[in-house]
C-alpha cells in the first residue's frame, strides 16, 4: 500500500497554516444555494418534495404514506434483535442516562438586594426532531446519544428522521434502538429535506421546536437556514481526532486511534497527531500501513490519510498545548505518561471530549461511555460544547416584587429611565407607588 506520510516541526508561524487546514470544510456558496432551493421546495410542496428528493438522493422510491415507519416494524426490529446486540444497546443507554442525570437542571428561587424574589424555572422542550445519519453506515449510537437525553429530560414528543436504504428500509438495529427507547415517530427522510420537514412541517411530519443531531455539510447548512423557525443544537461537521503521544504510547494504539476516526466516511475527516521528539514517527506510519488493509472501509480511510492528516512534532508540552488549544479538536486522546496527563488536562481547555490515558479509546466515547458523541468540530470547540441535557430544556426567569421591594428598587430604576430617555418605563414603576 502506497502511503507517504510526513510531519512538520512546530513553530509559531505554523499556526496560520493549521488554521486553514482545520477550517477547510467550511460550506461553499454552491451548497448554501442548493440547500436553500431544497428547503423552499419542502416548504412549498411538503410531502411531495420529500418523496421526490428521497428518490433522487437516496434512490428509494416511496409514496407519501410510506414516509413514516409503521409502529409494527419498530416492534419487529426490537423483537428480532440478537440478545448480544440488545445488551450492548442497553449498556450504552444506561451509561448515557447515568451521565446526563448528573446535569439535570433544577428550578431555584432566591432574594435580590431589594428583597424581591428572583429565580429560574426549567421546562423540557415540548417537541424535538432528531436527525440520525443512516444508509450504508447506520449510526445506531447516534440514536442513543440524542434520544436518551430527550427521554431523560422529559421531552413529550420526539420525531426521528433518518435516510432510507435504496430498498426503502431502515437498519433494523437502528429501529430496534429506537424501540428500546420507546420512540415510535420515525420517518424515512434524510438530508437537507429532512431538516426542512422538521423545521417547517409537512402533511405527514408536524414541525418541531428544536432540531438535534449530526449530519453532512448539506444537513448542517439546512440547520443554519431553518434556525429561527426552529431551534438547532450545534453544527457538527466531519469527525476529528487529535492524538497527543509521548514515548510511553504504543505505536499500534496511536495508529488505531487515527484510523478509527478516518473510518467515518464523509471524505472530510481531520486526523491530527502531535508527538514529542522521543516518538519514532516511522513506527506509527508502519502501523497505519499494516492496519488499514485489514479493515472493511480501507479505501475511504486511506483517502483521509492522504488529504486530511496532519502530524506535528513538538519540542515541549507547552507547544503541544498551544497547538491543541488552537485547533480545538472534537476528540482529543492523551496517550502520554501520568505526569504529562495531569499537565495537559489542566492546560488544554478547548477540546470537545478528552480521552485520558492509554486505554481510553475515542470509540468508547462514540459508543458506550456516557457523554454524548454529538460534539463541536471545525475549531468551534473554542466557544461551544458537546450536546448535553440542558440543551433539551428552555429556561424562564422569575421576578416577583412586592410593595416594599418595589419601593427599594424604584430610585435606581427611575434613574435608568431618565438615562435612557424612556419615561414610559419610569411611569410604569412610579404609578405603582402613588397613593390615592
Amino acid at each position: 500500500m502506497k502511503l507517504d506520510l510526513e510531519y512538520k516541526i512546530f513553530t509559531p508561524s505554523l499556526l496560520e497554516e493549521i488554521e486553514e487546514f482545520a477550517t477547510s470544510t467550511n460550506v461553499d456558496a454552491s451548497i448554501a444555494s442548493t440547500v436553500s432551493e431544497i428547503l423552499q421546495d419542502v416548504k412549498t410542496h411538503g410531502d411531495q418534495a420529500l418523496v421526490e428528493r428521497t428518490s433522487l438522493y437516496d434512490k428509494a422510491n416511496l409514496n407519501k404514506s410510506e414516509l413514516r415507519v409503521p409502529f409494527h416494524q419498530i416492534e419487529e426490529a426490537s423483537f428480532s434483535l440478537s440478545s448480544d446486540h440488545q445488551a450492548a444497546i442497553e449498556d450504552a443507554i444506561e451509561n448515557v442516562t447515568l451521565f446526563h442525570q448528573q446535569n439535570l437542571p433544577r428550578n431555584w428561587q432566591s432574594k435580590n438586594s431589594h428583597g424581591a424574589t428572583i429565580g429560574e424555572n426549567y421546562y423540557p422542550i415540548n417537541r424535538v426532531g432528531l436527525y440520525v445519519p443512516g444508509g450504508n453506515v447506520p449510526l445506531v449510537s447516534t440514536v442513543i446519544m440524542t434520544a436518551t437525553l430527550a427521554k431523560v429530560a422529559g421531552v413529550n414528543h420526539i420525531a426521528v428522521t433518518t435516510p432510507p436504504n435504496p430498498d426503502g428500509t431502515i437498519s433494523p438495529e437502528l429501529l430496534a434502538a429506537l424501540g428500546i427507547l420507546n420512540v415510535d415517530e420515525v420517518y424515512k427522510v434524510g438530508g437537507a429535506q429532512a431538516i426542512g420537514a422538521l423545521g417547517y412541517g409537512t402533511e405527514s411530519i408536524p414541525s418541531v421546536d428544536k432540531i438535534f443531531g449530526p449530519g453532512n455539510a448539506f444537513v448542517n447548512e439546512a440547520k443554519k437556514q431553518v434556525f429561527g423557525t426552529a431551534g438547532v443544537d450545534l453544527l457538527p461537521g466531519p469527525s476529528e481526532v487529535m492524538v497527543i503521544a509521548d514515548e510511553t504510547a504504543d505505536p499500534s494504539h496511536i495508529a488505531a486511534a487515527l484510523i478509527a476516526q478516518a473510518e467515518h466516511g464523509s471524505g472530510k475527516e481531520k486526523i491530527y497527531l502531535i508527538f514529542t521528539k522521543e516518538v519514532n514517527f516511522e513506527n506509527i506510519v508502519n502501523e497505519i500501513k499494516d492496519q488499514i488493509p485489514k479493515l472493511s472501509h480501507s479505501e475511504s480511510i486511506l483517502n483521509i490519510f492522504q488529504k486530511g492528516f496532519l502530524a506535528i512534532q513538538s519540542e515541549d508540552l507547552e507547544d503541544v498545548t498551544r497547538v491543541a488549544n488552537f485547533i480545538a479538536p472534537e476528540h482529543l486522546e492523551l496517550q502520554v505518561k501520568d505526569d504529562s496527563l495531569a499537565y495537559l488536562q489542566k492546560e488544554i481547555s478547548t477540546a470537545g471530549a478528552l480521552l485520558l490515558g492509554h486505554y481510553s479509546a475515542t470509540a468508547l466515547g462514540d459508543f458506550v461511555a456516557g457523554p454524548s458523541h454529538v460534539l463541536p468540530t471545525g475549531r468551534s470547540s473554542r466557544f461551544s460544547s458537546g450536546l448535553r441535557i440542558e440543551d433539551f430544556f428552555r429556561r424562564t426567569s422569575i421576578i416577583q416584587y412586592d410593595e416594599a421591594s418595589l419601593q427599594k428598587a424604584s430610585r435606581s430604576a427611575l434613574l435608568f429611565s431618565d438615562m435612557e430617555k424612556l419615561d414610559g418605563h419610569g411611569n410604569s414603576i412610579s404609578i405603582r407607588l402613588r397613593q390615592d
